[in-house]
């Protein structure tokens, strides 16, 4: 296929204009703007990053612990990636880590009692950043969209 409409004399790209595209690109533009508010709040407010709050909220989700490859794949980036923001969390006595008794080639990493507080606090500031992101939006468009956007995460082949 094309990646030019070789009919149109301003060689519009094939697709220009089509709901799929205008969907993607506002979906893209939501996230990052949502994302950079995120990021600068946890930031400014508690000196932490987004990855760190991500790698907190995952292993909130699974009090026994994950592996570093299940957090890599929970977190969909890479190992190295997890690594790095486990290292820095592991420091600040966030987390453990423990050699998996069942496979002593990986290890499996777990919230201590203050990564727990520490996670707990974060996660109620940013409650309060996201109601603050969306308060302009009406509650129905709010249900509307996290339902479509289930349908769209489906159809893409994820979890809804």
């Amino acid at each position: 296929m094309a990646l030019f409409d070789k009919s149109s004399e301003e060689g519009v790209p094939v697709g220009a204009g089509t709901p799929e595209l205008r969907m993607w690109v506002r979906l893209l533009a939501c996230a990052k703007i949502g994302e950079k508010q995120l990021r600068r709040r946890f930031e400014d407010e508690f000196d932490t990053t987004l990855p760190r709050f991500d790698v907190l909220a995952a292993l909130y989700r699974a009090p026994e612990g994950l592996r570093m490859s299940a957090l890599s794949r929970d977190l969909l980036v890479s190992n190295g990636n997890v690594t790095v923001v486990v290292r820095h969390l592991q420091e600040r006595g966030l987390i453990v880590s423990q050699i998996n008794p069942l496979d002593a080639r990986s290890a499996i990493v777990s919230l201590t009692l203050m990564g727990r507080k520490h996670f707990l606090e974060l996660a109620e500031a940013h409650h309060r950043w996201i109601s603050e992101l969306f308060a302009e939006v009406p509650a129905t468009q709010k249900e509307e969209l996290a339902r479509m956007l289930g349908d769209v995460r489906g159809a893409l082949g994820g979890k809804r």
